[in-house]
């Protein structure tokens, strides 16, 4: 596999297969898909988190391989991924002459406007919305003066355990984030994704990691991509065993204890302990859909999920 600077994450939850982000290169996302033998042609839906290249760089090859796939995206005015207003939205004057008149003064009711994809199954969401039983995307806009008004989307999975929370680039805040998802369940058992944290300074990097930690009770963390080094290390160092490597390959099992599978950089072991052993049993007892189904394959550089089960 190779590495690069993006996010992609396949996850398998309740029968469905869920690619979360593309990464930021086709041929890379191509060539990694290959090597872990994930077949994007067979997809439920898509989510794009947001509109950064590092994140949407690859939907292309997806495209090119599954052309009419449902793709979930943000709805931002005007944006990347298409967007569509009522034609009462702007002003007119019937006092022009009709050629000189937006539609010669007879615009459609729903005026759509093209995105980059103009063939793609754009789906957009503005507020947060379940889009299949338990699993719930999380619409948050940022308001940082860096990514002021970037619309961004989180995937929150109700599970028996808690939420198991999906996230990109958390620019709208990592803290925000979990306490949307507190608003579905107030357990949250897993958080994987980007904390966007790469460049912040330490004191900021300890306020978010307490808050994680003692305000929202998260149990188990697993951050990858705009993470950053330092905020690696400190949430490995206050959540301890509870804190998952999750590079590039990186295959999780998210069960009632979370653990890596396998994949670089991380002494993995694919030997289950007695209790998850029991819930992997039960788990083979039960239907298809059965809600704890839930793996990840890290496809691109930061953090990506994909499941075995």
């Amino acid at each position: 596999m190779e590495k690069d600077w993006g996010f992609a994450a396949l996850i398998e939850y309740g029968g469905m297969r869920i690619l979360f982000d593309t990464g930021d290169n086709p041929d890379i996302l191509a060539k990694n898909a290959k090597a872990k033998a994930v077949d994007l042609s067979s997809l439920d839906f898509v989510v794009m988190s947001h509109r950064h290249g590092d994140h949407m760089g690859g939907l292309g090859y997806l495209l090119s391989v599954n052309p009419r796939v449902k793709i979930y995206a943000p709805r931002e005015n005007f944006g990347v991924y298409g967007f569509s207003l009522p034609s009462a939205f702007y002003r007119k004057d019937e006092s022009l002459p009709p050629e000189q008149r937006y539609y010669d003064g007879t615009p459609p009711q729903v005026m759509k406007f093209g995105s980059a994809w103009p063939r793609a199954n754009f789906e957009l969401i503005e507020k947060t919305t379940e889009i299949a039983p338990g699993i719930h995307l999380i619409a948050l806009v940022s308001d940082k003066p860096t990514t002021l008004e970037l619309r961004e989307l989180s995937l929150a999975i109700d599970t028996g355990n808690g939420i198991v929370l999906v996230v990109g680039c958390s620019h709208p805040g990592i803290d925000k984030i979990v306490e949307a998802a507190t608003a579905i369940n107030p357990r949250i058992h897993f958080i994987v994704g980007g904390f966007h944290l790469v460049v912040s300074k330490d004191p900021d990097i300890e306020n978010i990691v307490m808050t994680l930690r003692d305000k929202f009770k998260v149990a188990y963390v697993a951050p990858g991509h705009c993470t950053g080094e330092p905020t690696f290390t400190a949430l490995k160092k206050e959540f301890g065993d509870r804190y998952l490597y999750a590079g590039l390959g990186t295959a999780l099992a998210f069960g009632a204890t979370p653990r890596a599978i396998s994949g670089a950089g991380q002494q993995a072991t694919t030997v289950m302990d007695e209790d998850d052993l029991g819930s992997y049993r039960t788990l083979l007892a039960k239907s298809d859909d059965d809600e704890h189904t839930l793996i990840a394959h890290h496809l691109s550089g930061g953090v990506g999920p994909r499941p075995v089960w």
